[in-house]
């Protein structure tokens, strides 16, 4: 049965969630399609711009993204800090650049009617789902337009995953980022067009440019500026903005040495190089990447240590527990 959204998304369990939406029929309606020989891959940079657009309009930051020939990925972090912050004048602000004439008709209503609207603004603009509608919503569109046709473009609602540790997070990001290599369209994180690791090394490789190494590359890497479309990494640094609460310079160890075992195809063998990020993370390298094929099959609607899954479907009793057993597989039993 489907779970209603609002049961899916509960900011009170996690601030992070992996969502993914597909492409009506699983037609390949943003790359080439082979049946008809039609080339949609330009599409692609529409939903690209788009996710980079309402990150800067929402509190919604992004931590990852993949966009595939008929779905993509995010890995998303709400900010709700940021919403408590801001006043009612940038509420508005932010509203009028997504629906200008619904906001430009604030002024005709009473104080009441405006809080009302305003208080309701302010939720939205937090709400995953409406991020998730705001982006597909005009794609569609954009698509129908373009071929002259009417219907639907996406197969349905989005489909999400709660996550629930840090474990969670970083393996999502994995997944996503390492999407293009795993479908093997690309060879490397680095030729994987349209992915957030392929922008990350982008201006990882720009900052070090004109650089000189006094310091090994390692700090090198954790000092450089991040991409401002993009969630940044912590580094070890305390920062009063939200931040992923990791070094970029072991996620690129992670996400580089991880695509080399899939190109591989070595099953299960992970490098001892990045056995101690992972258990950092109290994730088992020996059953990591057993995690990372199943993460949409092998887990439901959340995934993170066993104990915080058995909560999470306590706090929902209509949720499946499926992935009990993968989780207790894949977190070290110290977790």
């Amino acid at each position: 049965m489907t779970r209603a959204r609002s049961s899916q998304i509960d900011l009170s369990s996690t601030s992070y969630y992996h969502c993914m939406a597909r492409c009506v029929r699983r037609s390949f309606l943003c790359g080439l399609d082979f049946e008809t020989g039609r080339d949609y891959s330009h599409r692609k940079s529409w939903i690209v711009s788009r996710i980079k657009y309402l990150a800067s309009v929402f509190a919604i930051k992004i931590c990852a993204y993949a966009v595939m020939s008929n779905h993509y990925h995010l890995v998303l972090y709400v900010d709700s800090s940021a919403i408590n912050h801001w006043g009612d004048d940038e509420v508005h602000a932010r509203w009028s650049q997504i629906y200008r004439q619904d906001a430009q008709l604030l002024s005709m209503y009473s104080a009441k009617e405006a809080e009302h609207k305003l208080a309701l603004w302010r939720q939205r603009l937090g709400d995953i789902s409406w991020f998730m509608r705001c982006l597909n919503e005009p794609i569609a569109r954009h698509a129908n337009k373009e071929d002259a046709k009417k219907g639907r473009f996406w197969e349905g609602r989005f489909k999400s995953q709660a996550l629930l540790d840090e474990g969670a997070v970083l393996s999502a990001m994995v997944y996503v980022d390492l999407n293009p290599v795993r479908a093997k369209i690309a060879q490397t994180p680095e030729t994987s067009d349209f992915t957030s690791i392929q922008e990350r090394i982008k201006k990882l490789s720009m900052e070090l440019e004109n650089k000189e190494f006094d310091k090994s590359l390692e700090k090198q890497c954790d000092e450089t500026k991040q991409p401002a479309d993009l969630m940044a990494f912590a580094n070890g640094g305390k920062s009063s903005k939200a931040k992923i609460d990791f070094h970029l310079s072991d996620y690129l160890e992670l996400i580089d040495t991880t695509s080399r075992v899939i190109r591989e195809g070595k099953r299960g063998a992970v490098p001892e190089k990045i056995a101690p990020i992972l258990t950092r993370l109290y994730l088992n390298p020996q059953t990591w990447l057993n995690m990372l094929n199943h993460l949409q099959n092998g887990f439901s609607y959340a995934i993170g240590k066993m104990n915080a899954l058995v909560k999470y479907c306590h706090h929902y009793p209509s949720t499946t527990t499926k992935g009990i057993r993968l989780s207790q597989s894949v977190y070290l039993a110290t977790a």
